[in-house]
């Protein structure tokens, strides 16, 4: 993460935000615009204490490749990838300890969000992070690991823009194109749970906050057995 640019920042918050603050994308699916700006850098320091005990890394693929986005996670469950596939473990891979538990901080604001959008009693186990920096991108995919669709999905965007992909139930729908600004709150659940989404790419500009580098914070409720760590 790059130091922070006073006059850059000043003039950040000078710009007025004038994109409507809810959008609708379709039943069960919800943009909350700006959402986590007011509290943007206490988002950004519990992001580096999670990094801090669990380091970000780029994960290997079950077909022998390489993510191009830097992730890690906190929560009861964290996310990985391996050449043994995908899942949720109760011990970080590279330090076999206990991932960082999800700030409370965050937690609030994904709890928050999730009520906003119409998701009561949310109580996520499971905070993915994703550090992406120019080549990064993520194909469309859905997010069915967790195996419950009762609970959303709450997505918090920090720095860099992001060129967000929005499908349908599968990979034949058609798909929008969204930017994902600065303190934008994605939430789709019910019957938009098991759409396909993706990261295309980056804006073509620097974050004063961030520099180049957009951050992506995902919170899920994960009902699946935990699994030991895999080896990396």
């Amino acid at each position: 993460m790059t130091s922070p640019d006073p006059t850059a920042r000043q003039m950040d918050l000078l710009l007025p935000d004038t994109r409507p603050m809810r959008e609708e994308l379709e039943a069960g699916a919800m943009l909350l615009r700006a959402f986590a700006k007011p509290c943007d850098a206490e988002y950004l320091q519990a992001l580096e204490h999670v990094a801090r005990q669990a380091p970000f890394r780029h994960m290997h693929t079950p077909g022998g490749g390489t993510m191009s986005a830097a992730m890690t996670s906190c929560g009861t469950l964290g996310w990985v990838s391996s050449l043994q596939g995908y899942t949720y473990t109760t011990l970080d891979p590279a330090s076999q300890q206990a991932w960082p538990t999800i700030p409370p901080s965050l937690l609030s604001l994904a709890q928050a969000a999730a009520q906003t959008a119409g998701y009561a009693h949310f109580i996520p186990n499971a905070c993915l992070l994703n550090r992406y920096q120019n080549g990064s991108h993520m194909g469309l995919h859905q997010d069915r690991d967790e195996h419950d669709t009762t609970q959303p999905i709450v997505s918090l965007s920090l720095g860099r823009s992001g060129i967000f992909l929005w499908g349908g139930p599968d990979r034949r729908s058609k798909v929008r194109t969204l930017m994902l600004e600065h303190g934008d709150v994605l939430v789709w659940g019910g019957p938009a749970r098991l759409h396909y989404h993706g990261i295309k790419g980056l804006g073509p500009h620097a974050h004063p906050l961030t520099g180049w580098t957009r951050f992506n914070i995902t919170f899920r409720h994960v009902v699946a057995p935990p699994t030991p760590a895999p080896q990396t």
